[in-house]
Order: C-alpha cells, then structure tokens, then sequence
C-alpha cells in the first residue's frame, strides 16, 4: 500500500513539474519575441529621428538601425530555437499541406455521380465543394437538379453551390433516376439516363479527365466497359486500391479488391502491368516492387491459380517480381504492389477498414480520464489526428478501376464528405501524372496482343 500510494504521488508530482516546466517555456518565448519586437521598434524610432539631419547623417542612421535590427534578429533567431515548444519536439508536426497549388496545376474537369451511394447527393455535394477549394479540379455534378437544389438548402451550402457555378468551377448536368446500391450492374443498359451513365458518356466525349461514383461498383465497371471500353488487351478491368504501410510516404497499391471474384492466371499478370504503370506515374517508385499475394513465400506454396501465376510474373521483364507475399507483409512496406484476385483482395479490404476502426475505439477508450487524462490528451493531441488520418479508410477515399479507357475512381457506398476530398484527390493526381498516357502505351507489349 505504501509502495502505490508513492507511486501516485511521484505520478502527481510528476505531472505537476511538466506543466510548470511547459508554462515556463512558454513564458521565456513570449518575452525573447518582446525583445525582438522592441529592438526592431528601436530601430525604426532611431531611423526616424536622425533621417531629418541630412544625407550624412541619415547614412549613420542606415548604419544604426541595420545594427539594432540585427540584433534584434539575432535575438530571435538564436535564442527562440533555445526556447523550443515541447510539443513540437516531441510530436515532430508534419506541416504538410494537402492544399495544392491552383496557380502552379492547371484545373481539370471532373464527372461526379452526385446521386451514387448511401446517403447522396448531400455527403457527395459537400465534398465536391470542399475539393474544390483544395484542388486544382472543377466539377460536372451529374444528377437530378430538383433534389440537388432542395438537399444544398437543406444542408446550408446552397449559396456556395451558386457562388461556384457563377465563378465557372462548378457545373450542374441532369440525370434520370440513379441505379440503386442493390440493383444488378446490368441496369445501366436498361437506365441508359442513369446519372454514372451520363458522367460515363462526359469522359467519352471528352468533357471531363476522370470520373467518380460512390454508387454501385457493379454498375460503374459495367458503365465503363459499355460507355468508354477496355484497353485493348485487357480482358477484366481491376480496382486497385492504396493501403498504409509502416512508411507513410510509401502505400502500397492492392489489386484486385472486388472487380473480379473468379481469376484466371493471364488476368492476374494484366493486373500486375497495370499497378506497375500505376507505381511509376502516381507513387513516382522508379521501379516498383511486386509481390503475389500467397500463403507462402515459397515459389511451391498455393493453390493452382497462385502456382501460375507466379511463373508468369517471374517470367514478365516488364517486372520487378520479388515473388510470393504473405498476408503479413502487406503492410510491411516491402512491396509497392500486391496482386490477388478479387474475393481475396476484397476480404483483405474490408479487414484493413474494420480493424483501423477497431485501433481507433480502442485508442479513445484506452486515454486516461480526468485531469490526467486532459493533460496527457493535450500533448497527445498531434499524435492521436496523425494516427487517425493513418488508419481512417475515409482519408485513402477512393479506388481506381484500372484497365478502361479512362480515369474512374470508386468511392465507398457509405462515403461521406471526407472520403470524396480523398477521392478528387486520387482523381487529379491520376490526371496530373499523364497515367492514361502510359496505360495506352502499355498496350503495345507483345503479351498483351498475343
């Protein structure tokens, strides 16, 4: 008892002594910037008052002021480092931006099916008009005006909807009635008005760079397929989708996580070329890594369709095959590119999201409460939103369909605003690295028109 009640007190005192510690900090940098402000007010005093003696004295006064200036920077610059906030040291702040540069990228149009997924057009619309002030990208927003108009008054984002239309970055397209999350992806034949359909047919008419839909990833494969076709030589088109690793400047692309259930070996080895062109241009990896998702890593372990498919990569030189990836190593960062087929691939998925969730309740449920625990959570706080934005599907946003003619990137059913920025932001990107361009070139290798 004497030993925990010794502990608890050494934890207190302990506490105590960091926030003293921290004030103290904070006070010292507050008067170091007084003193820097002052000697700077000196300087421009002391410039004032001699300028009036003429030009020989007004070179002394130049001469003056550049000294007191200067010690004044001096002060700032080589005491405040002195005088450093704890929490910067500690959490190593990212001052990275996702904001890009509109002056430096020229704007690219986009398609979005405003009326895909669970809860549109309202989690949709807000995204839109969020990317659009973080990205270079202007909007086609295809769906059913009436109820786009009533939902963005609803919602209180009417009047930014209008201010964009009038600045020329947003742009309204009707649509028919929208395919449902439950239909079959053969309704896009039937509802040809559909509004993925109409966004489809804005990317073949060369309207728009790239598409997206948070709707019916049936339907928008088959939209893509019908509307704007297959590259030639790719007989199944692929999602791919990018998962954290240890390395946070380096995901790593998965594919593929839904598009195809049922493989055969060739459809994998397409797979392969695609996220490989994908790495190149998007991630920019000189040469990437490509690893076969197995339940070995040896060249003799899997069944029938993993056995063939590793001798086809092996034997790809357009490849960097590092050969058989195991399920533990696709976060590992070891690998740039992971193929599977799509039942795998989309249990991998689901996997990855629920357990980024489950890390994040336990994390909330898991800080200490209290005075200890708002303390503690202040430091933290950094830390926590960067492990979040790690771990949260929401901030990865989208999946490329690989293989069409065409930029289309696949949102969740359930996205909401969050997801839709990270979507456009996958959009752009796709757009910004010419990677239709080099897809079309990978249709001249002699395995593919064999």
């Amino acid at each position: 008892m004497a030993k925990e009640a010794y502990r608890k007190i050494n934890k207190s005192r302990a506490i105590r002594r960091l926030v003293i510690w921290y004030k103290r900090n904070t006070a010292v940098t507050s008067i170091v910037d007084s003193a820097a402000n002052s000697a700077a007010t000196a300087s421009n005093v002391a410039e004032n008052v001699v300028s009036s003696a003429g030009s020989v004295v007004s070179t002394a006064s130049n001469v003056a002021g550049n000294v007191v200036s200067s010690a004044g920077s001096l002060a700032k610059n080589t005491l405040q480092p002195l005088v450093f906030d704890p929490l910067k040291r500690l959490q190593a702040i990212d001052s990275s931006n996702d904001r890009e540069n509109g002056n430096t990228s020229k704007r690219v149009w986009i398609a979005v099916d405003g009326m895909g997924g669970d809860h549109a057009p309202a989690p949709i619309l807000e995204g839109c008009l969020d990317a659009i002030q973080r990205f270079p990208i202007n909007i086609k927003f295809v769906g059913q005006i009436e109820k786009i108009n009533e939902v963005s008054k609803k919602i209180g984002l009417y009047d930014l909807m209008e201010k964009e239309i009038k600045n020329s970055r947003f742009e309204l397209v009707a649509s028919g009635s929208p395919i449902g999350m439950n239909e079959e992806a053969t309704a896009v034949r039937k509802k040809k008005e559909a509004s993925i359909n109409v966004a489809m047919n804005l990317v073949k008419s060369n309207e728009v760079k790239a598409v997206y839909s948070a709707g019916n990833s049936g339907a928008l494969m088959a939209s893509a397929i019908f509307r704007i076709g297959r590259l030639k030589g790719i007989d199944r088109p692929a999602i791919g989708a990018l998962f954290p690793t240890r390395d946070q400047s380096r995901p790593v692309l998965v594919l593929d996580v839904g598009a195809n259930t049922d493989c055969k070996p060739n459809y994998l080895h397409q797979f392969a070329l695609l996220g490989n062109i994908y790495a190149k241009d998007v991630l920019q990896i000189e040469r990437p890594k490509i690893g076969l998702l197995n339940i070995g890593e040896e060249d003799c372990k899997g069944n029938e369709l993993s056995l063939q498919t590793f001798k086809l990569l092996s034997e790809e030189k357009e490849l960097n095959f590092l050969g058989n990836c195991e399920g533990r190593d696709v976060l590992s960062g070891e690998f740039d590119v992971v193929v599977c087929d799509g039942f795998t691939g989309n249990v991998l998925l689901k996997f990855l999201e629920s357990v980024g969730g489950v890390l994040l309740d336990i994390l909330k449920s898991e800080l200490p409460r209290g005075r200890r625990g708002k303390v503690g959570s202040a430091f933290l706080k950094s830390n926590l939103m960067r492990i979040k934005k790690r771990l949260d599907h929401a901030e990865h946003g989208g999946a490329l369909l690989l293989g069409v003619n065409g930029i289309c990137v696949i949102g969740h059913g359930s996205s909401k605003s969050l997801s839709v920025v990270s979507a456009l932001r996958l959009a752009h990107s796709a757009v910004n690295h010419d990677v239709m361009d080099h897809l079309i070139q990978l249709q001249k290798l002699p395995v593919l028109n064999s």
